[in-house]
């Protein structure tokens, strides 16, 4: 049983796009439905589609990016874990990589990256980077 899916979901990824995997699934969700969301419009990955297992559960199917045989995300990391959750106002948001990276967090207004809350000017829980 895994305590934290979000997590899970990250590590998959990572695991696939070290391992040079075309695509990576794991269970569906509607918060890792707008994180996939979210790196499909950043240009980490090529696609994003749901299908289903053998069992017949819903799952989401993310298609790794490559150029030049290196793998588009160089790196993901979990911020806000189950045990240590970490907020931040819209001025307090961290910029990845100055600005090369993004920063995935949850708002009011739904899941969006950090320049778009900046913009909006929204805090919220910081999910994840991704540079």
């Amino acid at each position: 049983m895994h305590t934290d899916p979000i997590s899970d979901f990250l590590t998959r990824i990572r695991n696939a796009s070290s391992a040079g995997k075309a695509e990576c699934a794991a269970p569906h969700s509607k918060l890792k439905a707008a994180i996939a969301k979210i790196l499909l419009d950043e240009g980490f990955v090529s696609e994003v589609k749901e299908g289903t297992d053998a069992k017949g559960h819903k799952t989401i199917v993310v298609a790794l990016k490559y150029v030049d045989g290196e793998a588009s995300i160089n790196g993901i990391e979990r911020v806000s874990k189950p045990g240590l959750r970490l907020y931040a106002k819209s001025n307090e948001i961290p910029r990845v990589l100055n600005g090369l990276g993004v920063c995935i967090l949850t708002t009011p207004k739904g899941v969006m990256r950090d320049r778009e809350a900046r913009r909006q000017k929204l805090g919220g829980e910081l999910i994840c980077n991704v540079w």
